[in-house]
């Protein structure tokens, strides 16, 4: 095993131990709240809507910078490019099995390539992303507020996320 999918072993071991000792282990909430409750909190406070819309841009913006900076940007848009002419060339060939399969497995090689190039921000994200939604669990089981007054805090962060995502990674130009 390479030292990177180590790294990533021992980082979601680490995310799910925060997750599954976060109420046992008292110093783990408590740490995160600690420096949450008065930031987010507050903001979550003066307006939920508000405060999940700029939860999620800041979270967006994080990972998004992460993953540009922290990944090789122009192996990925090569590995991108070289993958939709494969696609273009399955097309031709879909009335021709043998080639097809032939093609396919050559698609299949892209995946470890891809798999090691983004492994790197999963490192780096996983963990405060962990704390992030456990904290936010615990401020959104103490205060039930629908977001926009139809979602709960969950779905309001995954739509507001992608949207953010979206946009961010077309700024920053990220592959």
């Amino acid at each position: 095993m390479n030292k990177s999918m180590r790294s990533l072993f021992l980082v979601v071991a680490v995310s799910m131990a925060i997750a599954m000792f976060w109420n046992k282990v008292p110093a783990i909430s408590q740490s995160v709240h600690l420096i949450l409750d008065p930031t987010g909190g507050k903001l979550l406070n003066w307006s939920a809507n508000v405060g999940i819309l700029l939860f999620a841009a800041a979270i967006s913006l994080f990972i998004t910078l992460i993953q540009k900076y922290t990944t090789d940007q122009e192996t990925l848009r090569q590995i991108k490019k070289e993958q939709k002419i494969l696609q273009e060339e399955i097309k031709k060939y879909k009335d021709h099995p043998e080639k097809m399969m032939e093609l396919q497995k050559k698609q299949l090689q892209f995946i470890p390539r891809t798999f090691e190039i983004t492994l790197r921000p999963i490192m780096y994200t996983s963990i405060p992303i962990i704390l992030f939604f456990r904290w936010f669990n615990d401020y959104f089981t103490a205060n039930p507020i629908k977001i926009f007054g139809l979602l709960s805090w969950f779905w309001a962060y995954i739509i507001f996320s992608m949207i953010f995502t979206t946009i961010f990674r077309k700024v920053f130009n990220v592959a």
